[in-house]
């Protein structure tokens, strides 16, 4: 569980817009608000999830905090030796110094490791850029990760396509973990796999995350999963933060119609156990065109006049919670939807 006397991460009304180009002369028609102001915090220490359907824009963030693209606008405040630092506004070099507090694990492990370097080059290449070790002091550094996250110091040598989609994901973790992070963004880690192998990945995230006492922000479009690895949960939809509680609070008492209809599609463990999937009507709103007010009246069952004129800020909800529940719906305080018990 987090530690909660040292806030790490501080995000603050984070902002990333794509421009639409068209033309010969590629002029700026639109903007794409792939994420469109979101504010959270995290605890060190905890691990916090990310949900949404594919394209809500959780990606995007995950790569925005660690500056794997440039925000549009908002702070990244990272807590470094008690002093926070804005990510946001650093150039690159004055970023390279800041490499080794943030990492991500991508979510396809076939395409994110070079088929052309060995498993030791893969692992050591964080130690190489930032020159921190080299020599017999790397390559035993390689062989301390290797064991880490579960694999042979005798395969080092190997190159990525003689290892299955679970031991190159491990080479993942092992890169990541190369620099002794305290932040890991990881980017649908497990959803490229087999159920029997995101088990094991999930089971070593969490053996690292209490062994090594790491922060993860756990993106994932899976709540099953998010359930088995989060201590709070938070839930984007089109760009936005709809939801956010601790992952207890939320699946058992739903605030935002949303949140709802997501945890209608976690299966059951158990068979004789029927429940109705909410079918929600039409498409998910187009980030570069949304709809005015809640960007998710268009589809929400329980959708009133003023959801389609005013946007509803996240705010505290009456909750049961020890920390605060909050949800960006105009009657999160009136509905009473249906959530599930936590395993």
């Amino acid at each position: 569980m987090a530690n909660q006397q040292t806030t790490l991460l501080d995000v603050k009304d984070l902002k990333k817009h794509f421009p639409i180009r068209k033309g010969l002369l590629k002029r700026v028609v639109g903007t794409v608000k792939a994420v469109d102001g979101i504010s959270f915090s995290m605890q060190e220490g905890e691990v916090l999830g990310l949900v949404g359907e594919s394209g809500c824009g959780k990606t995007t963030a995950g790569r925005c905090i660690v500056r794997a693209i440039d925000p549009t606008a908002g702070q990244i405040l990272l807590n470094r030796e008690g002093k926070q630092v804005e990510v946001g506004g650093l150039s690159h070099r004055q970023l390279q110094p800041l490499r080794a507090d943030m990492q991500m694990i991508f979510q396809d492990p076939y395409s994110s490791l070079n088929p052309r370097m060995t498993t030791k080059d893969i692992i050591a290449e964080p130690l190489t850029c930032l020159q921190v070790a080299r020599g017999r002091e790397l390559e035993n550094r390689v062989v301390e990760l290797m064991r880490l996250v579960g694999l042979r110091p005798e395969y080092m040598r190997r190159y990525p396509h003689a290892f299955s989609g679970g031991q190159r994901q491990r080479i993942g973790i092992a890169r990541a973990l190369a620099l002794s992070p305290s932040l890991i963004v990881c980017d649908e880690s497990v959803s490229s796999l087999d159920v029997s192998i995101q088990a094991q990945i999930l089971n070593l995230l969490q053996e690292l995350q209490q062994r090594l006492n790491l922060t993860y922000l756990f993106i994932a479009h899976d709540l099953s999963v998010v359930e088995h690895i989060s201590d709070r949960v938070a839930v984007m939809y089109v760009g936005k933060l709809v939801e956010m509680a601790t992952t207890e609070e939320l699946f058992r008492n739903p605030k935002h119609p949303y949140t709802e209809r997501l945890l209608s599609a976690v299966p059951k463990p158990d068979p004789l156990l029927k429940k109705d999937r909410i079918l929600l009507k039409g498409e998910v709103a187009d980030p570069a065109n949304p709809p005015s007010g809640c960007y998710f009246h268009p589809r929400c069952p329980y959708a009133q006049d003023v959801c389609s004129s005013q946007e509803p800020p996240l705010d505290p909800v009456q909750a049961d919670d020890d920390r605060q529940h909050k949800a960006a719906c105009h009657f999160a305080d009136e509905l009473e939807l249906q959530g599930v018990e936590v395993a």
